[in-house]
């Protein structure tokens, strides 16, 4: 009987214990979801956005003018990311995971509403702008601190927890091709202009207030030991600086693949003449290998090792990123787009899942939402948030052409392994491998 009794016990702690974790990854995820969220629908209905706000003679001079303000507001991201992250460090994760859902909020809220150039002229693409701008700030201290909250909780299982960090990530941008695949179909261009494009950013808004009330019903992870010595800006410029250099190398080809699926709908349409609700079907189906692949990846890396399973994982996308452009821009299908775009979403998937969890590890305690802010932000900025923008450009160029993401892709790749390979050189002992 007392046997019996403590098997039950022991049963109701576990599926405490899992509840409990369930209802962190939710609360840290939501406000990562709302960010990719708006970062998607962002990239996918860029056409649309380009004409409404920022109208030109060209067409492709109003997309670059779209996507340089799409890039725009990541050059704040890290300013957002160290401050945020260092008030993190010193006030704790809840209360800066808090400051940066409400400012996403209200964020992705003006630009859903805002009036077109058509109606009040040149204060619409400055108002976009300034709203982006709220926007980066805000989920520039997203990351730090959400993804400190999750490995602090859960110190032994980081690479599981902290992948929810991505697969939310995924989650957004599955959505986010959804809505395109769903208004295409749905609505004619002349609608999808009008008004048609504001539908997805309300829906984010909606995301908003449910976040804001789950974070505000979770506790603080237990104290891992604040900054002692000066504030935690000073701590990682001073003593991190090669952390952080590694992380943003880690961090580079994952964002960037991230941010080639967002351009997808653009570059279908663009270069390769198909319609676009190809590429928002492509979209689809790799946004959804990376929600369903990341945490599997991140459980896996939490018993074979981060750099074991990343180091793989880089080399196999290493070798087939060029071949996929090759096959896709050689025979331009609306099948071979869709396995293409899926296969690079499998291979991203994987390689993401303990992205968040090795990160994490660079850092102690004391700093580490300040060195995963910052690290993290400028990586964004560098590899993903310019990469619509700088693919678009290398494809004016005809020696390049339509090979544009082939290239660009293949060298960041590159530049990953590099620094996937220091960090095991240099400190295996600290990340478990």
């Amino acid at each position: 009987m007392a046997l019996a009794q403590a098997d039950a016990a022991d049963v109701a702690c576990d599926a405490g214990r899992e509840k409990n974790v369930a209802r962190l990854i939710v609360a840290t995820s939501i406000g990562n979801a709302l960010e990719w969220f708006d970062i998607a629908i962002y990239g996918y209905f860029a056409v649309y956005i380009s004409k409404a706000f920022f109208p030109a003679d060209d067409p492709t001079t109003s997309l670059l003018l779209t996507f340089g303000t799409f890039g725009l507001s990541f050059l704040i991201r890290p300013i957002g990311g160290v401050m945020l992250g260092a008030y993190a460090d010193r006030h704790g994760r809840k209360a800066s995971l808090m400051v940066s859902i409400v400012m996403m909020t209200f964020g992705t809220l003006a630009v859903a509403l805002m009036p077109t150039f058509a109606t009040i002229g040149v204060l619409a693409p400055l108002a976009v702008i300034l709203a982006r701008l709220v926007q980066g700030f805000s989920t520039g201290g997203e990351f730090g601190s959400s993804t400190a909250f999750l490995v602090e909780h859960m110190p032994h299982r980081r690479g599981f927890v902290a992948s929810w960090q991505f697969a939310s990530q995924g989650l957004s941008g599955l959505l986010g091709a959804g809505f395109g695949a769903l208004l295409t179909a749905a609505l004619t261009p002349a609608d999808l202009q009008a008004w048609g494009w504001r539908i997805p950013f309300l829906f984010g808004v909606l995301i908003g207030p449910v976040g804001i009330y789950i974070r505000n019903h979770i506790d603080e992870p237990p104290a891992q030991g604040p900054a002692k010595h000066g504030s935690p800006v000073g701590e990682v410029l001073k003593k991190r600086k090669l952390r952080v250099i590694l992380a943003i190398g880690a961090l580079a080809v994952s964002t960037a693949v991230n941010y080639l699926i967002v351009f997808m709908p653009i570059y279908v349409v663009k270069t390769l003449n198909l319609p676009p609700s190809v590429g928002f079907i492509a979209a689809f189906a790799g946004q959804t290998a990376v929600m369903l692949l990341s945490p599997i990846a991140g459980a896996v890396s939490d018993r074979i090792g981060r750099t074991t399973h990343m180091i793989t994982c880089g080399a196999l996308l290493l070798a087939f990123i060029f071949p996929t452009f090759l096959l896709l821009t050689g025979h331009p299908t609306p099948a071979l787009v869709v396995i293409g775009v899926l296969w690079l979403g499998i291979l991203k998937g994987l390689y993401y899942g303990p992205l968040a969890a090795l990160m994490s590890e660079l850092f102690p305690p004391g700093t580490r939402a300040t060195g995963l802010g910052l690290s993290y932000n400028i990586g964004v900025t560098l590899f993903g948030g310019m990469g619509p923008a700088t693919m678009t450009w290398l494809g004016s160029f005809a020696l390049i052409g339509d090979l544009a993401p082939g290239y660009y892709l293949t060298g960041i790749a590159i530049l990953s392994l590099f620094a996937l390979l220091t960090i095991r050189r240099t400190s295996a002992d600290a990340l478990g491998a």
